[in-house]
Parts: C-alpha cells; sequence; structure tokens
C-alpha cells in the first residue's frame, strides 16, 4: 500500500475521477423512466378519450328496458277523424284513445258551429247541444271572467292574461296562440266571439305554462282540420297532457276549464250525457262554448 504523501497529483486525479461507464449507465435510466413516463400519460389520455368516446356512443343506444317507439303510419286517430266526413248526422263523435299511457276521450262536434254563452242558464236544457263545455276561467276574487272575452260582438272583458285563443267569426273556428290578435277587434265588429285560455299546443309544439298540479285537462284543439275537444280521463299535469295533445297530432290547442266543470254532449245516436257540477250554485259569468242542434 502506497503511502498517501508519495501519491503523485496525475494519481489523485485518476483516483477522484467518476466512471465513466457509470454515468453513462445512470443517464440510460433516466432517459428511460423519462420514456416510460411519457408513454403511461399517452395511454392514460387514449384511454379517457376512449371511454368519452364510448360514453357518447352508448348513451345514443335505447335501453333494452327503453324500446324507440314508432308512431303507426297513419296515426289511427288520423283515420277516424278522416272517416268522419262520411257523417251526415249532426250529433258528437266521440273516440276513446291512449296516448303515452294518458287515457283520453275525443270529441269531435259534427254539422253545428259553436258560439259562446254566458251563464248557467245557457245550458239549462242540454239536449238543445251537441257539444258544451265551460270555456274561459273566471277569477275567484271578483268573479269576472279571465282575459279578453267577446260575447255576440260585444266585449265582456279585456286583458292578456293568457296567450290562448279561440276566435268564433261566422262559420269560421280559430285555435292559436298570440299575445295581440286582430281576431279579437274582429269578433266586436263582425257580431262573433273571443275568449283567452292557457295555450297548450302551438304550430306542432308544446307550450309550457306555470301550473304544476295534476287535474282532469280539457283542450280545444285543431287535429287533421277539423276542430275537437280533447278530455283526459285521468288527473295529469298541463305538461304531460300537452305532450300528449302534440303526439296525438294536434296542430294547436288551448285550454279549456278542467275537473269538475260542467260539460255535455250529445252522441250520433242522440243520447245526451251531462257530467261534472250540476248542483252547485254557478258563478254569474260561467261560461260555455257550445254547439247546438240546427
Amino acid at each position: 500500500m502506497k503511502n498517501i504523501e508519495n501519491i503523485s497529483e496525475s494519481e489523485i486525479r485518476v483516483i477522484g475521477q467518476e466512471n465513466p461507464h457509470r454515468e453513462s449507465n445512470k443517464k440510460r435510466k433516466w432517459l428511460l423512466l423519462a420514456v416510460a413516463v411519457i408513454a403511461g400519460v399517452v395511454i392514460v389520455v387514449l384511454a379517457v378519450v376512449c371511454s368519452r368516446n364510448q360514453e357518447s356512443v352508448t348513451a345514443s343506444e335505447p335501453s333494452v328496458y327503453e324500446p324507440i317507439v314508432v308512431r303507426e303510419q297513419p296515426h289511427p286517430l288520423r283515420e277516424w277523424i278522416i272517416g268522419l266526413d262520411t257523417i251526415q248526422t249532426c250529433g258528437t263523435a266521440l273516440h276513446e284513445i291512449t296516448i303515452n299511457d294518458i287515457p283520453l276521450t275525443v270529441y269531435v262536434p259534427l254539422g253545428s258551429t259553436p258560439r259562446l254563452g254566458v251563464g248557467k242558464a245557457t245550458v239549462k236544457h242540454p239536449e238543445d247541444f251537441i257539444l258544451f263545455f265551460q270555456a274561459a276561467d273566471v277569477r275567484a276574487d271578483n268573479k269576472k271572467i279571465v282575459g279578453a272575452f267577446v260575447l255576440q260582438g260585444e266585449p265582456l272583458s279585456r286583458g292578456l292574461s293568457k296567450r290562448g285563443y279561440c276566435a268564433i267569426i261566422g262559420d269560421e273556428v280559430r285555435v292559436g296562440v298570440a299575445e295581440n290578435s286582430p281576431l279579437f277587434e274582429q269578433a266586436t265588429e263582425q257580431n262573433g266571439y273571443f275568449f283567452r285560455q292557457y295555450p297548450l299546443v302551438d304550430n306542432g309544439q308544446l307550450v309550457e305554462n306555470e301550473p304544476k298540479n295534476k287535474s282532469i285537462r280539457r283542450a280545444l284543439a285543431e287535429i287533421e282540420g277539423k276542430i275537437a275537444v280533447v278530455e283526459s280521463q285521468s288527473p295529469e299535469s298541463f305538461h304531460d297532457f300537452a305532450q300528449a295533445l302534440v303526439d296525438l297530432g294536434a296542430q294547436h290547442a288551448i285550454y279549456l276549464v278542467g275537473g269538475a266543470a260542467l260539460c255535455g254532449y250529445t252522441d250520433l245516436e242522440g243520447q245526451t250525457a251531462v257530467f261534472g257540477f250540476q248542483e252547485c250554485k254557478p258563478f254569474k259569468n260561467t261560461n260555455f262554448i257550445v254547439w247546438p242542434k240546427h
């Protein structure tokens, strides 16, 4: 063993110098580690992207428990309504149908033009009408008619509380949705009729409404070019009822007084039926849309 004092300066440099092979191995290890980390990140990113793509594809596929319902073509109600053109009898044609698990009754008055009437005395003799339903709402506080209302050219009420409307001018019945309609003025000028109600369907599109409770619902609707009244046989929300009307094929529809409101019809065989509140004391402004017998 050499005495450290006798070691030359060149020998000291050799002893203190790092092993070049060891340094090369360290660099190789760090390089491999960096490559592995980058590869891991790439794999994770690809996995996330594929997962999201798979989720989007899966989300668009129908569940085995929720099959896609394809409406029959032509719709059964369409065939029935078209078939009514061959009926010459003055009366109400009835059709029961279930849409979206909601049982509905469709009333189509034949051979009569509707008009409006105010007061329960209007329908004192139900057999004189082929169809009648309560039309505009009456306020709970002052018992006045809600919204614009024209009775044979005379405006009984004004205001825009609801955007749906029905105008009866001459033999033409118009159902629609508008904040301002010239039909109000036309009704006053031409001895017509006009009232406002909640809008339900506008040009085949559902219209949302604020009330969220459930009740027996009724609507005045235009379906396949004919004016009809549609009634739910079970309590429904505005949204579900309006959606059923859309799926039924209604182009336009507004609400009629629901719940236990007084209603009646005379069918094609001449049988008259009345339902709703018959014994209660009516409000002075209780009003109806009626189709009289001729």
